[in-house]
């Protein structure tokens, strides 16, 4: 294992770190198709698990021993390990978690290919907040969802904030990128997906009632935190479903809005 101690926050060999957003890490010109940053040795264990590949490792001491156990298949990345408050000073954050990696995004996948042989498929449009988006993961983990497909201006799943709370979960669950309505629900249409969308309506149907109804394959449609589904999503859709609500509440967070939703259509 390459270990570099590093004593400055601008050493030029720790660029990939330094205070980066999304976006500047999507917009490295080398590797082609950016990086992103994978935080815990939990979920860059999943991350190199899915065939995913590292560029590099920062570190601090205490967590040397567990990034050469991460990294025995790969004895050629760099490893840079530094002090905590050098680390902050790098990424403009507290590293609780004592261990970052730069990772190799992956190509993306066709929508084809993802939902090849899928019956229950979750479809994010617009959601915004990276927080939700990791949790939705991790609930179409947990409750058997067979893939995830994002609109263009959805959340990056793979922000370092998404992947984290998702708990690495993002790596597990196949997922691509979703073009715009009217070209994503006859993709989806032509292979045999009934369109659900979570929103409420006069003439939705209670959750309960809709998994009865026994359709072989749903894509189950979730809307950005503030205004739901567009007007574009809830017209491709073949059916409205709801989640009966009590107490004066008229809805679910999205993202707890998705656990129930996937609960209950695992059951049919």
């Amino acid at each position: 294992m390459g270990v570099i101690r590093i004593a400055e926050a601008d050493d030029p060999r720790i660029s990939d770190y330094r205070d980066l957003t999304d976006v500047a890490l999507r917009r490295v010109l080398e590797p082609a198709g950016g990086l992103y940053i994978a935080e815990s040795a939990k979920v860059i264990s999943r991350a190199l698990a899915a065939g995913h590949r590292p560029r590099s490792v920062l570190v601090q001491d205490k967590w040397l021993d567990d990034a050469a156990d991460l990294l025995r298949n790969h004895p050629d990345v760099p490893v840079y390990v530094v002090e905590a408050q050098i680390a902050e000073q790098i990424t403009g954050y507290a590293v609780h978690r004592g261990v970052l990696a730069a990772m190799h995004r992956p190509v993306e996948a066709s929508v084809a290919d993802i939902v090849d042989g899928a019956r229950l498929v979750v479809v994010l449009e617009d959601i915004v907040d990276h927080t939700n988006v990791g949790a939705i993961f991790r609930a179409a983990a947990g409750l058997g969802a067979d893939a995830v497909l994002v609109s263009p201006r959805c959340a990056d799943p793979l922000y370092r904030r998404s992947v984290r709370v998702s708990m690495g979960t993002v790596f597990q669950v196949p997922w691509t990128r979703i073009g715009e309505w009217r070209g994503a629900s006859e993709e989806l249409h032509a292979r045999g997906f009934h369109l659900a969308a979570l929103a409420l309506s006069d003439d939705a149907v209670s959750l309960d009632e809709f998994a009865t109804r026994g359709h072989d394959k749903v894509a189950l449609l979730l809307g950005s935190e503030g205004d739901g589904l567009s007007r574009r999503a809830v017209a491709a859709a073949d059916s409205i479903v709801t989640i009966p609500m009590m107490g004066d509440v008229d809805s679910l967070n999205v993202a707890a809005a998705s656990a129930v939703a996937l609960w209950e259509l695992r059951r049919r």
